[in-house]
C-alpha cells in the first residue's frame, strides 16, 4: 500500500470521476475498484452542486481534488484555494496544461505553482513529465510525490516511455511515484506496477469502457498483480535460450 505524504492509502489504484454515462455506474465502479483515491475537479464535476458532493463522500476513497483545465500557476493556484475550501483537504492534484493538442504540462509554470502551494501547506501532487530535471525541480519546490505521465490523458497508449519511467524510478527511489494518465489497458497499469511504480491513477480507461464496472475490477486486479510480480524480484532478460531443464545427470545416447 502506497504512504503518500505519510498517509497509508488502502489501494495502489487511484480513480478519476469524470465521463460515467451515470452516477449509478460510477458509484458501482468505484465499489468495484477498490480505489484508495478519487480525483475530483473543482471546474468540470462540482456542476452536479449538492448531488455530485454527496456522491463522492459516499465513495468511500479520499479525495483529491484537482485543478484540471488550468494553463498558468496563477490559475492553478487560485483554483487550489477554490478547492481547498470545498473539499476540505489540503491535496491538490496540480495540473497545469501547457499544449492543447497533447495536454503536456507546462513545466516551468507547474514548478512555479508548486513552489507557492506547498509554501502554502498544501500537499502537491504535480500531473508531471517523466523529465529527471523538471522532476528534480518539483521535488526542491516542496512536492513529496511525482506523478509522471505515461502517455497523453485519455489517449489510452499506455507507457509512452518505459526507458524514460525506468530511469525516473531509478533516479528517485524513495520518493512516491505514480503513473498519471495514457493508462488504457489493465496490462498497462501492471507494467506500471512491476516497475515499482507505487500506484497508477486513471480516469478514461474505466469511464469510457463499454462496462466500466468490469474495466474497474480488471484494473483494480492488474494493480495488485504489477505489485506482487515487483515485490517477487522477477527473474533477468537475456539475449539467448536459457534452458529450464538442466542437462546434469542427463544421459547422452
Amino acid at each position: 500500500m502506497p504512504v503518500l505524504y505519510g498517509t497509508h492509502v488502502e489501494s495502489a489504484l487511484m480513480l478519476g470521476t469524470a465521463g460515467y454515462p451515470s452516477p449509478r455506474i460510477l458509484a458501482d465502479a468505484f465499489a468495484r475498484s477498490g480505489a484508495g483515491i478519487a480525483t475530483v475537479s473543482l471546474r468540470r464535476e462540482t456542476g452536479g452542486g449538492q448531488d455530485f458532493w454527496t456522491l463522492v463522500q459516499s465513495l468511500g476513497a479520499r479525495l483529491l481534488p484537482n485543478t484540471a483545465g488550468c494553463h498558468s500557476a496563477r490559475e492553478a493556484v487560485t483554483t487550489a484555494h477554490m478547492a481547498r475550501e470545498v473539499f476540505a483537504t489540503d491535496w491538490i492534484k496540480l495540473e497545469v496544461i501547457g499544449h492543447a493538442d497533447t495536454l503536456q504540462p507546462d513545466v516551468f509554470e507547474l514548478v512555479q505553482a508548486a513552489r507557492i502551494l506547498a509554501a502554502e501547506g498544501f500537499k502537491v501532487f504535480p500531473y508531471c513529465t517523466e523529465d529527471l530535471t523538471a522532476c528534480e525541480r518539483l521535488l526542491d519546490a516542496g512536492c513529496q510525490v511525482l506523478m509522471p505521465w505515461g502517455a497523453p490523458i485519455g489517449s489510452g497508449l499506455g507507457l509512452n516511455n518505459p526507458h524514460g519511467l525506468r530511469a525516473l524510478r531509478a533516479a528517485f527511489p524513495d520518493v512516491p511515484l505514480v503513473i498519471d494518465a495514457g493508462i488504457g489497458l489493465p496490462s498497462h497499469a501492471a507494467a506500471a506496477m512491476e516497475m515499482g511504480y507505487d500506484a497508477v491513477l486513471l480516469n478514461s480507461a474505466v469511464a469510457r469502457a463499454g462496462d466500466p464496472v468490469q474495466m474497474a475490477g480488471a484494473m483494480a486486479d492488474a494493480v495488485r498483480a504489477g505489485r506482487a510480480a515487483y515485490l517477487a524480484d522477477p527473474m533477468e532478460r537475456t539475449d539467448m535460450a536459457v534452458p529450464s531443464t538442466p542437462v546434469l545427470g542427463k544421459a547422452f545416447l
